[in-house]
Order: C-alpha cells, then sequence, then structure tokens
C-alpha cells in the first residue's frame, strides 16, 4: 500500500516527527509543512496531523492472525441482585473527593463503603457482573488494600482479562501460581514435575496449597529439595509452614536451626517458639527461667533479674540475635528475646503458682519491669495467650490506660488482638470511656465490624461531648471515618438528633457547630446506605 500520496484536495502532509516539532514549538514559530495561502496555521497542523495519522495505521503491514485467546473459565457462582449490580457500579462510579481544607460535606465517601460491599458479596458467594470487571481491576490497581477481596469477587475472569492487560498483571501475581491451574494433591506426577520445574511464585503457591489440605505431605515435598534452594527462597518456604504448625513440624525446624542463612534461623526459632511442647521451647524456657525469680527476703516478693552475661553458641543457635540495636545493652537484649521465646506458663511455674494477673503485679527490682513486661507481651501476642494479654493491658480506666506491660498504643493493640472480639470491644469502649478518642484510633482498628453497641454508643458519646467542646471536628476525622466504616447501621436513628446545628457557646471556634452538623449528617447517610448495601444482598 502507497501511503504517501493523498486524494487531490486533501491537507498537505509531512512526516510524523515534523507535525510533532511544530506541535510543541508552536506555528508562530515554526510553520506547518505545506501551508497553503489563505489557511490558518494551527488549523492546517491540526488537519495534516489527522491525515497523517490515518496514513499511518492504514500503511500497517499486514501480519500472521494471531491465534484467539481461549475463553475465559465459567464462573459457577450465582450472579447479583439487580440492585445490588447497580450498587456495585455507582461504587466504582465514585472518585476520591479532592475538596480542600477538612470540610468534606455531608455526601458519603462511596469508595470507602468498596471494601465493606465486597467482604459481604464475597461472604454470600455471588460472581462479580462480567461488566464490572474492568473497573473492578482499575480500583484494585490503584488499591492494594482492595485486591485480596477484589480478585476473590472478580474470580476467574480476573485472571483471563490480566493475561490480556499488563496494567492488571498484579492479578496474576496475586492468583495462586500466577493464575495457573495447580494440580490437586492426588496427582502427585503433575505436583512433582510442577515443584521441580515450575516458577517460583508457582512452587511457593503449590506448597501452600498442598499445606492447607495435608500438612505433612507439604513439608515431605520441601524436603524433597531444601538443601538446593536459595537461602531467599528457603525463607519463602519456611514462613509457608505458619499454616497448621503442628508437632510434627518440630524435627524439620530443629534442622533449620543449623541453616547458613540468618534469616532462615530466626524465622526457625520463632516457629519453634510458638510450639509450647517443643524442645527449642524448653531449653529457652530453662535460660528464662534462669534469670528471672521471686525474692521472699524483702518485706514484699519481690521479681529479681540476672540478665544473661554473654550469647553463646547455643543461644545463637536457638535464635537469639547476639548484636543488639543502637543504644540498646547486650545484657537486656538477650534477655528480652529468651523471655518472648520461653513459654508463657513457665512462669507460673516458676513464680510460686502465682496466676498471670498477680505476676505482673509484683514489684520488679533494679528497673527491670519495663524490659520484662514488654518481653511478657511480645510473648503474650506470639502465643496467642488471652490470659495473659488481659494482665498485661490492665484496666481500660487505669492512669493513661497503660497496662504493666503496655508501654505503646501499638502493643495494646497487638493485645487486644488476642482477645473475643466482645471482650475487646468491651475493653476499648471503656478506655473511650475514661481518655476520650484522642489516643482510640489504632486500638478502635482492631475491634470486629459492626462495633459492638456499648463500644459503638462510647464512639458516639465521645464525639458528642467534642462537638460541645465548641472545637473543629477535624481533629476526628479519622475517627469519624472509622465510625462511618464500622458504627452498626442500627445506630443512625439514635444520631438523628446531632445532626442540626447546634448553639455555640462562647468559647466555640467560629462556624463549629455547623461543621460538626455536616458530620454527623454524612455519618447518619453513611449508616443507611451501608444498611441499604446489606439488605440488597440478601441474607448470609
Amino acid at each position: 500500500m502507497n501511503t504517501t500520496s493523498a486524494p487531490a484536495g486533501a491537507p498537505a502532509g509531512g512526516s510524523w516527527e515534523e507535525l510533532v516539532t511544530v506541535a510543541l514549538l508552536g506555528t508562530e514559530r515554526r510553520t506547518p509543512p505545506g501551508l497553503r495561502p489563505g489557511r490558518e496555521a494551527p488549523v492546517a497542523l491540526l488537519d495534516a496531523a489527522a491525515v497523517e495519522t490515518v496514513r499511518r495505521r492504514a500503511g500497517v503491514r499486514p501480519a500472521r492472525a494471531a491465534a484467539r485467546p481461549e475463553p475465559a473459565a465459567r464462573d459457577p457462582r450465582p450472579s447479583l441482585p439487580p440492585a445490588a449490580a447497580r450498587r456495585l457500579a455507582m461504587l466504582l462510579a465514585d472518585r476520591p473527593g479532592t475538596g480542600g481544607g477538612g470540610r468534606r460535606g455531608t455526601a458519603p465517601d462511596l469508595m470507602e463503603l468498596l471494601p465493606q460491599w465486597l467482604q459481604l458479596a464475597n461472604a454470600r458467594g455471588f460472581a462479580a457482573p462480567p461488566q464490572a470487571l474492568p473497573a473492578l481491576l482499575d480500583a484494585a490497581r490503584g488499591r492494594t488494600d482492595l485486591r485480596p477481596a477484589a480478585l476473590a469477587f472478580a474470580g476467574p475472569r480476573a485472571v483471563w482479562l490480566a493475561r490480556l492487560n499488563p496494567e492488571w498483571r498484579f492479578a496474576l501475581r496475586s492468583a495462586p501460581g500466577g493464575g495457573a491451574a495447580l494440580p490437586g494433591p492426588e496427582e502427585t506426577e503433575q505436583v512433582e514435575r510442577l515443584w521441580q520445574e515450575g516458577l517460583f511464585a508457582e512452587r511457593v503457591a503449590l506448597l501452600s496449597a498442598i499445606r492447607a489440605h495435608d500438612a505433612d505431605a507439604a513439608r515431605e515435598l520441601l524436603t524433597t529439595t531444601w538443601a538446593t534452594e536459595r537461602a531467599e527462597d528457603r525463607l519463602m518456604f519456611l514462613d509457608s509452614l505458619r499454616s497448621g504448625l503442628c508437632p510434627a513440624d518440630e524435627a524439620f525446624l530443629e534442622r533449620a536451626l543449623a541453616d547458613r542463612s540468618r534469616n532462615v534461623r530466626a524465622t526457625a526459632a520463632e516457629l519453634l517458639s510458638a510450639l509450647p511442647d517443643s524442645a527449642l521451647a524448653a531449653r529457652m524456657a530453662a535460660r528464662a527461667g534462669s534469670c528471672v525469680a521471686v525474692d521472699r527476703t524483702r518485706g514484699t516478693p519481690t521479681i529479681v533479674v540476672e540478665a544473661p552475661h554473654e550469647c553463646d553458641a547455643g543461644m545463637e543457635r536457638d535464635g537469639v540475635v547476639p548484636n543488639p540495636p543502637t543504644g540498646r545493652g547486650e545484657r537486656s537484649w538477650w534477655l528480652g528475646q529468651l523471655v518472648e521465646a520461653a513459654p508463657l506458663r513457665v512462669w507460673q511455674e516458676r513464680l510460686g503458682g502465682r496466676t498471670p494477673e498477680e505476676i505482673v503485679a509484683l514489684p520488679v527490682a533494679d528497673d527491670w519491669q519495663g524490659e520484662l513486661h514488654a518481653a511478657w507481651c511480645r510473648a503474650a501476642v506470639r502465643q496467642r495467650d488471652p490470659g495473659w494479654s488481659r494482665a498485661l493491658l490492665g484496666a481500660p480506666a487505669a492512669p493513661e490506660a497503660g497496662g504493666p506491660g503496655a508501654v505503646s498504643l501499638a502493643e495494646r493493640s497487638k493485645l487486644l488482638a488476642t482477645l473475643g472480639s466482645a471482650e475487646r470491644a468491651e475493653w476499648v469502649a471503656g478506655f473511650i470511656g475514661t481518655h476520650g478518642l484522642s489516643e482510640a484510633f489504632q486500638l478502635l482498628g482492631v475491634c470486629a465490624v459492626p462495633w459492638a453497641g456499648p463500644l459503638g454508643r462510647a464512639v458516639v458519646d465521645a464525639l458528642n461531648i467534642a462537638r460541645d467542646a465548641g472545637s473543629y471536628p477535624w481533629s476526628f476525622s479519622g475517627v469519624m471515618g472509622l465510625a462511618e466504616r464500622c458504627l452498626d447501621p442500627a445506630e443512625a436513628g439514635r444520631l438523628e438528633g446531632l445532626t442540626s446545628v447546634p448553639d455555640e457557646s462562647e468559647n466555640a471556634a467560629p462556624g463549629a457547630g455547623s461543621y460538626w452538623a455536616e458530620a454527623f449528617q454524612r455519618l447518619v447517610t453513611t449508616l443507611r446506605l451501608r444498611a441499604a448495601m446489606t439488605s440488597e444482598l440478601g441474607e448470609p
């Protein structure tokens, strides 16, 4: 095909590069090629660009026809109810607001409700509408927190589409085996071939899939190539044993304590310390127990600590890191690691049969209390021990709500995560009732959704107190955003009375009342929208 000739009357063209140069410099500084008398230069440039575009497209040489892609796998799940499908389209079409300052108006932030909608839809077992998949994948591409729920909802068609669009390749990385079908545990020959020849992502997915059904088979598969794996791969494979960790894994993990990689040794030691009956746990218990005792010669029984004087080869083999971080003493660093890895039950045996509450209430000599209690906090989280977590958290109404070992909000939130959802909500409600919302955001993040009644009422009461104080609501925007997503929708009726503009007190910030009214109006609207979302998806 001749792409250089033009029909009569067509605007004169030029090379694409020349036209781009004229556009960049401007027609006042560079004359478009083939400009005819009487024509405006900008118009002539656009006409020439249009002609050149057609020529470039028409001049593409014929190529061998590509094979048609295989059809997407069938999704057996039921379709969404029509009202829920319309709601999904509305949520995906919303874009985060770009308003300045702290004022957000009364309209709900629909994109912030999308994660909850996806969770509900997945719980109901619905399939994504095919026409919604591109927008759903675009949303998941921009927000990594959406990806697990979005890809679960999108199903096999998302993987099919991701092979056709490079912008959605994250779906292939997130899917087991990069979107390839994994052989079942009974297909021993295919399992062996994939394990020996597959890509790393495929092998990790295969090991995790087998582990979910047969922990022993997955461990045996791993042992067949363990000695020849790269250190970084051994670390990832070892991490897959966290799922379904059991005493049968101990022998393999004990051998991994002699691994060439420090990170592999540390991970193996961490996993063994989570098995309270393992030999490593017993060794750590003996070491930690020799460092901590009760001195009964004082007027009040007191815990005394004699931290290790060295980190020997046995301690290093069991995962103790010998070199402390900058600014940390060696002996306290070693002590913390020993106590953290020791089974918590050892302390009740070692310290006179006392309960966890009685143990953490004992005074600790020579300023060792902070180090000892912080290590017990880490042990309670690692071993998922609610009894020790309660003791270390203390009462929520305690001064600064600091339990004996909870020295930060991050540690308190980790301890709370070991408790049941109802107890967790009750503790945080007590914290808010005493200390307000200024430090509650991180604690609220570990509470189950929707918030239990006492917790929801504590949050609303605290927001109401802040409103009456006359400050602007922007300092509580994080908590208000959480309330929109986590407060029980049934609370909407009780909040109606807070949507009116209150009488401003003498010390109130100018206009604060109207801002609070907007915030509560948005909260009520969002709660009702969440109720409608749940109703549209039907009962689980």
